[in-house]
């Protein structure tokens, strides 16, 4: 017989013995106990369909004697001790709702879940959690201006949207004839059949339609920030053929300098220049709050901003510039002190006359000029391809910037799917060269189980570049058509939600003369005066929106 070892237990020599779990009823527990045991679990079920909250349930009495009161694991979220637990000396701690912790409380999560259809036309149910400080504005009649560009748009209602589906081929027609001539349609506040209003459908059709340079129908033009997997495998004649890539280049420069001049003109009053790496916006004066042309670029790199420097184009950082204003706010008149102080120190450690004075020139390196200039733009490296990045020019300077990007060789990818393919050019009025598309839509009715049964669930998904004007011409659409009453999940193009941001700004133009100029852009006064308030998402964009009884309110 082999000796046991040191520290060795004998007591473990059969451990499924010793660790199986055994649950002992007394024999002595009668028919009551057993029917209490049994109608646990169905008030259980009762309290969660009902809503109410989850306390343990008393104790039964078992064996004839008080058993301890067994704790309910359902009594909290965490499954942390019941609060009553831990009373102080003043008593028992006051009683919160269900469910909620003293941090819970104040680190309130709102959820809601977002439905998205799938390829059988059932919904699946996303869940998405915003916190109190992502809540702008509620209770307000009209949404706040964004820039950003959508990829995707849900709405949801307990009204079905058959009226968006299958249009006629007259009603088709008409919706492109409207939009080609920036007819203005005004509708009731209220639709009794919306699937009876022609108006409403062409109307529909007008707010979907939109301008697009280039466009390969195989192809895939937008997003084209990150879009290399998409764009994988796909035909591309012009990557390995010079010639056909000059060919190409050429005519999105005729298109860019068209859509620039309908800009300046105030025939456009917005457009996008989507490349493999950034995304510019240009706006018309008068839009946003300035009276100047306006373009922003985001997000940049150290290279292209000196590039632009070397080219002669001013710019500024607007998010560096306002978190300088706001620290020498903080700090005081001291930090503008100290500021000319660290200028003054770098320029005596560039002329490193000290070390002559002291007579160890020759004995310590001196730094070379390289090193000095990557020190002093460390802090410009680590914002590269981030919001705090974005770029805005102003002026005369944007048609700097127009000669500059077309004749940009580091616009055009060299290498990948991408290789050779000009930028994505996007706009809500036609251009020299451009292609008229329109974005995709399509309703789904499911059912969805709610408490007293299942319940008729309505959505309409838009996919595609949806711009601003879109955006706005779509709700004011479904504003009438739905009572009032809709909801929506929206979805960013993320390198596109910093042009939210409010841009410094020399002179607020007048806003009579803005919309007497801006008359003939091609976009509806209700629209034209949203695209004119003056940005306040800064670099967030809309998320989430709802109607009730017409007033919206959102989360971004």
């Amino acid at each position: 017989m082999a000796l046991p070892l040191p520290g060795y237990s004998p007591g473990f020599k059969r451990p499924p013995e010793t660790l199986r779990l055994r649950r002992k009823r007394p024999r002595s527990a009668g028919p009551e106990a057993a029917a209490g045991e049994r109608s646990e679990p169905a008030a259980l079920r009762a309290a969660l369909a009902a809503g109410l909250p989850l306390r343990p349930f008393p104790a039964a009495s078992r064996g004839g004697g008080p058993a301890p009161a067994r704790r309910n694991p359902f009594a909290r979220l965490d499954n942390r001790p019941p609060a009553a637990a831990a009373e102080g000396p003043d008593g028992p701690a006051p009683a919160r709702g269900p469910f909620l912790e003293s941090n819970q409380e104040k680190d309130l999560l709102w959820e809601e879940k977002l439905p998205e259809s799938t390829a059988t036309g059932l919904l699946q149910t996303s869940q998405v959690s915003f916190s109190e400080s992502d809540i702008l504005s509620s209770d307000r009649t009209e949404l706040p201006v964004d820039w950003s560009i959508k990829t995707r748009l849900l709405f949801t209602s307990s009204q079905p949207f058959t009226w968006a589906d299958h249009l006629k081929a007259q009603e088709e027609a008409q919706g492109l004839i409207q939009h080609c001539r920036a007819t203005e349609v005004t509708l009731p506040q209220k639709i009794q059949d919306p699937r009876l209003c022609t108006e409403l459908r062409c109307a529909f059709q007008q707010s979907l339609t939109y301008w697009l340079h280039p466009a390969f129908s195989w192809l895939p033009l937008f997003p084209r920030i990150g879009a290399d997997r998409k764009m994988s495998g796909k035909i591309s004649p012009w990557s390995d053929d010079d010639t056909l890539q000059s060919t190409l280049m050429n005519d999105w420069s005729v298109s860019f300098a068209s859509l620039y001049n309908l800009l300046k003109t105030k025939l456009c009053p917005y457009f996008y220049v989507c490349t493999y790496q950034f995304t510019i916006l240009f706006r018309a004066a008068g839009l946003a709050g300035t009276d100047v042309i306006t373009a922003l670029i985001s997000p940049t790199t150290r290279g292209l901003r000196e590039a632009m420097k070397n080219e002669g184009i001013e710019f500024c950082l607007p998010l560096i510039k306002e978190s300088s204003r706001k620290e020498k706010q903080a700090s005081g008149p001291n930090l503008e002190h100290g500021e000319e102080q660290a200028v003054s120190d770098d320029d005596e450690d560039e002329s490193l006359s000290w070390l002559e004075e002291m007579g160890v020139q020759d004995k310590i390196k001196k730094p070379d000029i390289l090193s000095i200039k990557l020190r002093k733009e460390k802090h410009e490296v680590q914002m590269d391809h981030r919001p705090e990045s974005v770029v805005l020019v102003k002026g005369a300077n944007t048609f700097t910037l127009l000669n500059f990007l077309i004749n940009c060789k580091s616009l055009i990818a060299t290498s990948g799917p991408q290789a050779g393919l000009p930028p994505t050019l996007l706009s809500p009025i036609a251009f020299r060269g451009a292609t008229m598309q329109v974005l995709k839509a399509r309703s789904v009715n499911v059912k969805t189980q709610a408490l007293s049964g299942y319940r008729d669930q309505y959505s309409l998904e838009i996919t595609g570049p949806v711009m601003p004007h879109s955006l706005h011409s779509i709700t004011m659409l479904l504003k009438s058509a739905q009572s009032g009453s809709f909801s929506a999940g929206l979805y960013t193009h993320e390198p596109t939600a910093v042009f939210n941001i409010n841009p410094p700004v020399d002179q607020v133009p007048n806003a009579d003369t803005v919309h007497v100029e801006l008359a003939k852009c091609g976009l509806h006064p209700k629209t034209l005066d949203q695209l004119c308030q003056i940005p306040a998402l800064g670099k967030s964009s809309l998320r989430h929106m709802e109607m009730s009884d017409y007033i919206y309110s959102w989360r971004s």
